[in-house]
């Protein structure tokens, strides 16, 4: 079934404004939006809630503003859609399709090996805040082109398996929230542990690529969520809300590290499973 925003057309779209089209893409993203729990898995937002991140929504990216469109059938750049997801539909079975599957779950823990240190709620809390307010401030900024374009995924044109039970909305491709998230989580783990960067941006990117993997997103949907991503992440820094808990995440990193608080994730597998393409052996 379409998601009751598939009623507005590209053309009213564009005719109601800034602030309405956010407080809509408010509701719709309210009725389907996770935030991490102690464990940092996802739990679902309490009834009558807002947006908990550091951005109003005013002053979140547009991203029907500077993101291009998606696609359109028939072009060059929506034929590499398609062959990138044949060729990703080829890891289906292995190590990397079941990470995939797990990268599905909003979890700060995702990035746990990259930072070599555990993530929760009790023991870094600071690092845990950014994780989670953010996942809002990603999700609400992603949500607006989201309505506006109402892409279709690539499952309703192949038919082919998806790596998650349960099927998301079929006409919300554009651009990957998923990938908007993780990147965003990776800039700012990033600034954190700047002597890790190199490893934390390629979970990040990662993070990204699993969607394609799952069958649920394009390429061109990440690499939206990408560039979204780095937005969200440039506008946060215009908040000195934003950039206080950063500094307590530095000291509290540095903490943590010093007490030994290993990932509780096999990181090894992980390792190994994003070794995985298209063309690695069984």
């Amino acid at each position: 079934m379409k998601p009751a925003a598939s009623i507005l057309s590209s053309d009213l779209c564009s005719v109601i404004s800034r602030q309405t089209l956010f407080a809509l893409s408010c509701l719709i993203f309210i009725a389907s939006c996770t935030c991490l729990d102690k464990q940092g898995s996802i739990s679902t937002v309490p009834e009558g809630g807002g947006s908990k991140g550091y951005l109003s929504m005013e002053s979140l990216p547009n991203s029907i503003a500077f993101l291009p469109p998606p696609p359109a059938e028939g072009t060059a750049a929506f034929a590499l859609d398609e062959e990138v997801t044949r060729n990703s539909l080829a890891l289906r079975g292995t190590p990397r399709w079941e990470l995939a599957r797990q990268d599905n779950i909003k979890s700060a823990n995702a990035f746990s090996c990259t930072l070599n240190v555990q993530i929760s709620e009790q023991d870094t809390p600071h690092i845990y805040t950014l994780m989670r307010r953010t996942l809002d401030d990603a999700g609400f900024s992603a949500t607006p082109a989201k309505i506006h374009y109402q892409r279709p995924r690539p499952f309703v044109f192949n038919n082919e398996p998806i790596c998650i039970d349960k099927p998301p909305g079929k006409y919300r491709s554009y651009p990957s929230s998923h990938t908007t998230l993780g990147w965003t989580w990776a800039l700012i783990l990033s600034e954190i542990a700047p002597e890790q960067s190199d490893a934390i941006l390629a979970r990040g990117r990662a993070f990204g690529q699993s969607r394609v993997i799952c069958n649920v997103h394009w390429q061109s949907d990440v690499n939206a969520g990408l560039l979204l991503g780095a937005a969200v992440v440039a506008r946060l820094h215009a908040e000195p809300e934003f950039l206080a808990t950063i500094e307590a995440a530095k000291a509290e990193f540095e903490v943590a590290r010093a007490k030994g608080l290993s990932p509780e994730r096999d990181c090894e597998a992980e390792a190994a499973a994003l070794s995985w393409s298209s063309t690695s052996t069984p």
